[in-house]
């Protein structure tokens, strides 16, 4: 697993809690559980995705914007360190 900035993390579950629905509290979700077995859906990884993408300064590549990227806490990690590196 990649380190990630705390900052990072810290903006993801910040847009998780706010917009991703979940039916689990955010506390109990670890960096690497599955978020849609959590009750993540496919509308709110937008909201989630436009909040990381605002926190963040960065824009989701077009090849990043699939199931897999919004996965896990993890994957949406590494898709905003992989992001970053692509401006």
């Amino acid at each position: 697993m990649t380190d990630h900035a705390d900052g990072d993390l810290a903006a993801i579950r910040e847009a998780l809690e706010k917009f991703g629905r979940l039916n689990r509290p955010l506390p109990e979700i670890a960096d690497d559980d599955d978020l849609f077995a959590a009750g993540f859906t496919s509308h709110a990884t937008v909201n989630v995705m436009l909040a990381i993408e605002d926190a963040l300064a960065i824009e989701f590549p077009d090849e990043l914007l699939n199931r897999t990227t919004f996965a896990s806490i993890t994957a949406l990690a590494n898709a905003a360190a992989q992001s970053r590196g692509s401006r």
